[in-house]
């Protein structure tokens, strides 16, 4: 029986890039593939795109409101393998579905995204992916300080944010994302210092 598997990590992990090469690997043995994205990720409209420089259309855009079984209904036989762009942007309906597939259809299902946005909140397609999914794998990078980075940080205008909306798209100069290692995150996005253990003004 196929997984639904959830590949995550920080920002920077490399994840839009797997699942271009993934995609790739994939088609050169002649297997049937479809990238499906959020369609709130407004960063490269109806593309995918790693921040390395290559990108790839997507094949289905899935707004909050859209039954995923139905949108993806008429390619559904044949298909060898489902791969989802920032998933953690899909609703929980939306993970349950992918999940069904998985199992009903027996599509390998392979979701990449964030497990938790600026805030450390886990965003609500990543928190049901991390319920149900089959497998998960974490993607690791290193925070700028050389930790493993586990946290993603949002600068606005070059400045450390904590508050503000759950999603912002950084397809735009003032908005940048950088992955943080968990005492790097609480000393330079929560203000507070780790040794003291005191919050600073």
């Amino acid at each position: 029986m196929a997984k639904l598997s959830f590949k995550y990590g920080s920002m920077n992990t490399g994840k839009t890039t797997s699942l271009i090469q993934t995609a790739f690997s994939y088609e050169s043995l002649g297997k049937k593939v479809i990238i499906v994205k959020p369609a709130v990720d407004t960063k490269g409209k109806d593309s995918i795109v790693s921040r390395i420089g290559i990108s790839r259309k997507a094949d289905y855009l899935i707004s909050s409101d859209d039954i995923i079984i139905q949108k993806l209904f008429s390619v559904l036989n044949g298909l060898d393998c489902i791969l989802v762009d920032e998933a953690q942007f899909l609703e929980r309906n939306h993970i349950d579905e992918l999940f069904y597939i998985s199992k009903i259809y027996d599509i390998p299902v392979i979701a990449y995204g964030l497990r938790t946005d600026f805030r450390a909140n886990a965003f609500s397609g990543s928190s049901r992916l991390l319920e149900i999914a089959d497998s998960l794998e974490e993607i690791v990078t290193i925070c700028s300080c050389g930790k493993k980075a586990r946290f993603n940080a949002r600068m606005v205008d070059g400045e450390f944010v904590n508050d503000g909306e759950s999603i912002l798209i950084d397809d735009n100069s003032y908005v940048q994302y950088v992955p943080l290692c968990g005492d790097c995150f609480c000393r330079k996005v929560l203000n507070v210092e780790s040794k003291k253990l005191v919050f600073k003004k």
